[in-house]
């Protein structure tokens, strides 16, 4: 695809963190402090496990999905527009002591992104409750 830009190499957990967003207005985090990019966490009450199963089905049951990586407490999905084909990165790493799943969304090519980040992840999180 045209746009589907290059998979970026700075994704990932370290030292229990994902990486923070860009400056770019395009990109949501869990663990990013400022409003323009801070989104709640997901919450579960089952084992990691288990939520790791649930949010799974949700993300396959989501049209142009992939899962490109996935650990017992990461998943690392790509998600393509329908239209253009544009690629956003997505990642979700459960912290299994606090029971959440924090998340990131960035889009990875462009600056703006109309809220399309920020809707998906509160549509997963609707999906997964």
């Amino acid at each position: 695809m045209i746009f589907s830009g290059t998979r970026p190499n700075n994704l990932g957990v370290q030292d229990s963190r994902l990486t923070p967003c860009p400056n770019s207005p395009n990109c949501v985090c869990s663990q990013d402090q400022d409003s323009l990019h801070q989104i709640a966490p997901l919450h579960f009450t089952s084992t990691s496990a288990q939520a790791l199963s649930q949010l799974k089905n949700v993300i396959q049951s989501l049209p142009r999905t992939t899962i490109i990586t996935e650990t017992e407490d990461y998943l690392y999905v790509e998600f393509k527009t329908a239209l253009m084909g544009f690629v956003d990165d997505v990642e979700f790493y459960f912290d299994a002591s606090s029971q959440v799943i924090h998340v990131r969304s960035a889009s990875r090519l462009g600056y703006g992104d109309l809220g399309v980040n920020r809707n998906r992840i509160e549509m997963i999180r609707a999906k997964f409750a």
